[in-house]
């Protein structure tokens, strides 16, 4: 249903759109009037129609209520130029740092590759940043409603809109010029787990000949889908299936240091048992799709003050809550947890320490998370001799809060050891203490984040000067903008008091202005090109210049050549630039104290180990290059192909240094610093994995090609209404990160396409659309799979189904199914770290087959 427009194809895709006579007569005069003067992604220069060089992907209003999706995340991440990077609140846990954030990653370069803009202005990042350090555009502050089109340039344009625009541009073009007012209402639900969703929204506009104004109201709420409701897809333990079981070797029983010697507890039952191991399914307890509810409200406006200068300002909240959950608190050498002998339930009946525990009687940890964004842009524009001028200022804020209370599994080590020592809290048998107990040994939390932006910009565009037959149009600005962010987590953290949770800490402000220029340079009325470049200065890392070229040649009326080459720059965000004592957990095996599997060894057990992570001075830009060379060949004026050859390459990449080589190089020593252990027990060389303090460091090169090809055929039956085709394909040839190659490796498919046919007659309509992922490598541990060969991942082909009834000219009534043949992700063996569930979560949405229904009615 995405269109890959190929920009005089407008009118086709209008009438394959199955409204009414009068509404399409509406659209034709509205669209008629807008293209007059259009500013498309990508370019500064306004035309006076939509073609230009740059590849752009185009998803109207009508496509995205056509895809049964109620939330942005939801259509974004079926888009074939969606990759790796791309991440929502489904799977989410409190093992993220953007808990009840989403975002998109264009070509699977990552989020804080990919600029999303709303109305072509910057908007403030995620108070809370992803993966650590790593700053995003929280698209789940984007109600649907509000949305006209999004616009996705698949090409870099850093000479036009500086930082981030690596992998491409995310526009997200607000409704607006509305007059009367709209109604929708969907409800919806799938098949397998208890789950449903449900959407409305309002839209009110009034206009005159010199003024308007238009408000959106918007509702979305979600329930929630635990693990328990998953089945296979619900569990660690993937051995049955032929993965691996990962449940955690912090049990519930546990095990025990005893006399210097590991000790399991006598109550662990057989099924858990794991040599002196007592391992815990933490799978059950986890949010598949944790419960979220959003609101939010945009007003726009407009207002004339001469016929060459009118006001406009543009102004919208958003409120959104969700959870995230994650098993009971795992406890292990770290925690200096102890039971006397004298302990009334100690078994042992000496002094022990508590070697790996989980307060399961204390219940699964809760997060409740609330954001709330904020923007305001007030501006003038008009004509002055031709030129088209517009200034503007904005202010922009992102504010988030998570907490979690007494009753949400909160335990805190000083706590449990008090009443350890006062014989109340019994850690032995898999014991659920009493309500009491619980009570004192738990707390609340609360990890608070905020971010700004204030920017300033002023611009100018028009025709300059005339070259031989033709004219030279030329745009030019300037910008000023300000940002600060700041994450803090709860005191509790920062003392130690709080074990296995993520947790940041980031605090940092920086100013920036810029300048650029654009020239649209026809050489003659088959040839042009564009040249843009753009300067940017960084109150933190000083600055960097970026160029432009583009070329647009029609040798034929019905078919043009494109190419283009940029290049681009990623400024540090402000979390990584401020970043402050952080710590993730990752999983994976201490091999220096596990040469081999062996279930006898304690250090065998699947452990999530703690990486500490600390700020770096002195981080420089990423720094990018883009080609693309396509064609657009209209070959009637039902049927046109567009095909496009695409390259990106990214070097001096903001990352983390790679946890396995700190691993390496440090871990065989008891005593380092970086690689911090427990003291060895009797007849150990080393002791336990206590943490490894890791750095973020300009280190990474990623480079990435591949074809896009999108072509559509509108056939109009005879007595039977029209019908419109679509394909739109994605592939990636090579995917290249610091030398190695992942196209077609884990989570890097070489193959997505998205195919649909939209058939129209009178007042109906049905739409179906097949989006497909190929098949790429899994992810198998060497003791699973044998080293000469290799594993996949099955392709998934899902279908979508979305019948429509216009009742009146007034009233729609929507049916759709989503996932209609109820297709289940394909069987991976996973990372052992992320994906320890049978899937790729990163890939592949385990929800099932989704029932909605929509009414949809204008006054």
């Amino acid at each position: 249903m995405k269109t890959s427009f190929n920009y005089s194809l407008c009118a086709l895709a209008v009438s394959s759109l199955g409204y009414s006579s009068v509404t399409l007569a509406q659209q034709s005069d509205e669209q008629t009037a807008a293209v007059e003067r259009i500013e498309v992604t990508g370019s500064r220069i306004k035309r006076n129609d939509l073609e230009g060089a740059a590849p752009i992907d185009i998803i109207n209003r009508d496509e995205i209520a056509k895809s049964g999706f109620s939330n942005l995340q939801q259509l974004l991440e079926r888009t074939p130029v969606a990759g790796t990077g791309t991440f929502s609140t489904r799977g989410n846990n409190q093992d993220s740092t953007a808990n009840g954030g989403a975002a998109i990653s264009l070509r699977g370069f990552g989020s804080d590759a990919t600029l999303v803009l709303i109305n072509g202005r910057r908007v403030a990042v995620s108070a809370f940043a992803e993966n650590i350090a790593n700053s995003f555009v929280d698209i789940n502050s984007i109600p649907v409603a509000a949305i006209e089109r999004v616009e996705i340039l698949k090409d870099g344009a850093s000479a036009v809109y500086g930082s981030d625009a690596v992998a491409g541009v995310v526009n997200i073009i607000l409704r607006k010029d509305f007059d009367g007012a709209e109604l929708s209402v969907s409800h919806g639900g799938t098949t397998g787990p208890s789950y449903d969703e449900t959407s409305a929204s309002m839209v009110w506009g009034t206009q005159t000949d010199d003024a308007n104004a238009t408000l959106i109201l918007d509702y979305f709420k979600n329930t929630v889908i635990t693990g328990a409701e998953m089945g296979r897809f619900g569990t660690a333990n993937q051995s049955p299936y032929g993965g691996e079981d990962l449940r955690s070797s912090r049990g519930f029983p546990g095990n025990f240091i005893v006399n210097g010697e590991t000790r399991i507890d006598p109550g662990c039952p057989a099924d858990q048992t794991f040599g002196e191991t007592c391992v815990y399914d933490y799978g059950p307890v986890g949010m598949v799709v944790p419960a979220a509810e959003r609101v939010g409200a945009i007003f726009q406006a407009s207002q004339s003050f001469t016929d060459s200068v009118q006001g406009y300002v543009e102004l919208s909240v958003q409120h959104n809550r969700s959870q995230a959950a994650g098993a009971a608190t795992p406890l292990d050498g770290d925690a200096g947890l102890t039971v006397p002998g004298t302990h009334p339930n100690n078994p042992f009946g000496v002094d022990i320490a508590i070697n790996r525990f989980r307060t399961v009687d204390a219940g699964a940890r809760v997060w409740d998370i609330e954001s709330d964004s904020l923007r305001l842009v007030a501006g003038l524009r008009g004509q002055l001799k031709g030129w088209d001028w517009d200034i503007a200022a904005q202010k922009g804020r992102s504010e988030s809060m998570q907490t979690g209370s007494k009753q949400q599994g909160w335990v805190r080590t000083d706590f449990l050891q008090e009443q350890i020592n006062l014989g109340n809290y019994n850690p032995f048998g898999g014991t659920f203490n009493s309500a009491e107990v619980i009570d004192a040994i738990t707390t609340s939390l609360v990890r608070r984040g905020e971010s700004h932006i204030t920017a300033y910009d002023a611009s100018i565009s028009g025709e300059a000067f005339a070259l031989g037959n033709q004219m030279v149009s030329v745009a030019a600005g300037v910008e000023y903008r300000e940002e600060d962010a700041f994450d803090q987590p709860d005191d509790q953290f920062q003392r130690g008091l709080i074990f296995g949770t993520e947790s940041v800490s980031a605090q940092a402000q920086r100013d920036q202005y810029a300048a650029y220029v654009e020239l649209l340079i026809p050489v003659a009325d088959e040839l042009e090109f564009t040249l843009a470049g753009r300067y940017d200065h960084y109150s933190d890392f000083g600055s960097s210049t970026n160029p432009q070229l583009t070329m647009k040649w029609r040798p034929l009326d019905n078919f043009t050549m494109r190419a283009s080459f940029g290049q681009g720059f990623r400024a540090p965000s402000l979390a990584q630039i401020g970043l402050g004592p952080s710590q993730e957990s990752v999983f994976f095996t201490d091999s220096f104290r596990c040469p081999i599997p062996d279930a006898g060894n304690p250090a065998c057990a699947a452990t999530d180990y703690t990486i500490v992570f600390v700020g770096t001075e002195g981080l420089q830009p990423e720094e990018s290059e883009t080609y693309n060379l396509g064609a657009v060949w209209q070959i009637t004026d039902e049927f046109d192909v567009t095909v496009d050859i695409w390259s990106i390459t990214q070097d001096n990449k903001i990352d983390k240094n790679d946890y396995e080589n700190v691993y390496n190089a440090e871990c065989a020593n008891q005593n380092s610093t970086v690689c911090v252990r427990l003291a060895p027990l009797p007849g150990q060389a080393l002791g336990e994995l206590s943490r490894l303090f890791n750095s973020y460091v300009n280190i990474s090169a990623q480079e990435a090609t591949g074809i896009d090809l999108s072509t559509s055929y509108h056939l109009v039956l005879q007595d039977m209404g029209q019908i419109r085709f679509s394909l739109d394909w994605s592939y990636i040839s090579k995917f290249e990160k610091n030398g190695i190659d992942y196209a077609g490796e884990y989570n890097y498919p070489q193959h997505r396409w998205l195919a649909a046919a939209d058939w129209s007659h009178g007042d109906w309509g049905v739409v179906t659309s097949l989006s497909y992922t190929g098949e790429f490598e899994d992810y198998a541990a060497p003791d699973l799979v044998e080293s000469t060969t290799t594993r996949s991942i099955d392709a998934q082909m899902l279908l979508d189904v979305q019948a429509r009834y216009n009742v009146t000219d007034k009233l729609q009534l929507a049916l759709g199914v989503n996932n209609l043949l109820d297709e289940d992700p394909p069987f991976a063996i996973g990372d052992g770290d992320a994906d320890l569930y049978g899937y790729a979560s990163k890939v592949h949405n385990p929800r099932g087959q989704y029932i909605y229904g929509k009414i949809t009615y204008r006054f």
